[in-house]
Order: C-alpha cells, then structure tokens, then sequence
C-alpha cells in the first residue's frame, strides 16, 4: 500500500513533538513500602518531525508501547529509543501521569487508608536523555494573615503541591509526597476519625502558612537533597474565602549571594 506519510513535502516547515497523546497503558509501579502497585497511566508520545516529511506513523508509537510492563528508567529510555528507530527522528519524547496510592495512617487513631496523588513521567531523547519524574500532592494550608486579624478562627482550605525533579540517584514517590506534606500547614488523609479530625485542625492552626511559605519550605528541603540535579516547586491553594485561586513557583538556581 502507498506511504503517504513518508512522501516528500516541500513546505519547507519542521515540526516539534508529532506524535500520540492520551494512550490509556496499565502500568506497573514500583512501591517503597509494598513493592509494587498497579495502575493506569495515560501515556504522550512524540517525535519531532524534518521539514521535508510530511508524516509519521502514528501505529508505531503504539507498537513500541506493547512491551511496557513495568515503570523504569531503562524502560522508558528503551522506548524512546525505538521510537527514534522506527520513525527516523532525531529526538523523542514521552510524558506519563497515572494515580499513585500510598497508604497513610490517621495521626491519632492510627488506621490506615489508602491516600491518592497524581505521578508524573517526562522523558525526552536526543543526543543525551533526560528523565524528570514529579508529584501533585494535596494538602492543607491556613491563612497566617487571616489568623492573626481573627478573633478567633482562621480560613484554611486545600492546596496542591507540585514537585518536578531530575536525579542523580533513585526517588521515590513517596519521598517527594513527603517533602511537600512537611512543607505545609497539615497532611490530608483519607480516613479520619474525630481525634484525628482534632489534630489536623489544631496542627493547621499552629502551623499557618501562605502559599510562598510551602513553596519556599519544600525548595529548601529538595536543595538538602544531595540526590536531586533540578527541581521545580508549585504551589496552587484553593481559597475558601476568595473566588479565585492562589499561587507560587520557584525553580533550582534561586539562591543568590547578598554580598
């Protein structure tokens, strides 16, 4: 049958990241405390693309995916590596997200359920690869301003904390998730009793902190992280008194030398 995609096309225009988005894949994951866990990634592929070939060959992305069983570095830089192969492009690209569960005990009843934050996987090859893995952790923070103008209460609400990393040395999940938990005013769980109930709004509550608080505290906890090369934080806190959302970012390479 005729290769229209590999005709000749003479417009003269290169293109960045061809490819596939949203390939539904199950995925096994390594887990810190149980080995490994199930789960359903969805999966981006992409090449980009000469100026002179008018298109790629959406099928092979998905061949190439057939073989992945379980989530690794060698895995990942297998598969953009065979992308390159059967396209013929000079660079390759694959994002992932998927659920993760890490299981958590309630902080004074001690029970334990299963908590949810979101994993994500950004790979790309070209003359060298990179692979940068993140999490987007809920939390909860409390107004220092509101508490302080209060007489009594303070406004407090959910945040996310996102954490993109590259590494030296294996991380896990489960140490990002728990730098962004310190960095905030209290934990999230999923299973709370009334004594937990108690201690988490009593934690928040001594523990108030802005959105630039738990970005800067997580920065400063990934920077002591000899493991980690770069890292990018953001913050987002669902306001509950505001009809808007709030924000932070920071990235590696904020420090400056005052002198």
């Amino acid at each position: 049958m005729k290769d229209v995609q590999s005709e000749r096309d003479e417009r003269r225009v290169p293109l960045k990241k061809v490819g596939v988005k949203n390939i539904e894949w199950p995925l096994k994951v390594l887990d810190k405390a149980r080995g490994h866990q199930y789960t359903v990634a969805k999966i981006s592929l992409s090449v980009d693309l000469r100026h002179d070939v008018r298109g790629t060959h959406m099928s092979r992305f998905v061949e190439v995916l057939n073989d992945l069983e379980m989530l690794s570095p060698a895995a990942l830089l297998e598969i953009l590596s065979e992308i390159k192969e059967k396209l013929q492009a000079e660079k390759s690209y694959l994002l992932m997200c998927f659920p993760y569960f890490i299981w958590k005990k309630s902080p004074i009843s001690g029970l334990s359920s299963p908590m949810k934050i979101q994993a994500f996987i950004e790979a790309e090859s070209d003359i060298k690869s990179t692979i940068t893995m993140g999490v987007k952790v809920p939390v909860h923070t409390l107004c220092p301003c509101s508490k302080e103008i209060s007489e009594s209460g303070a406004h407090n609400q959910r945040a996310v904390v996102e954490i993109y990393v590259r590494s030296k040395k294996m991380i896990w999940f489960e140490d990002l998730s728990e730098i962004a938990e310190k960095s905030a005013s209290c934990p999230i769980y999923t299973l709370l009793k009334r004594p937990d109930e108690k201690f988490v709004t009593e934690m928040a509550y001594r523990n108030a902190k802005f959105v630039e608080d738990v970005t800067r505290d997580a920065a400063l906890e990934l920077e002591r992280d000899e493991r980690i090369e770069w890292y990018k934080v953001q913050v987002t806190s669902f306001e509950s008194i505001h009809n808007h959302d709030a924000f932070a970012c920071v990235e590696k390479g904020w420090i400056q030398d005052d002198n």
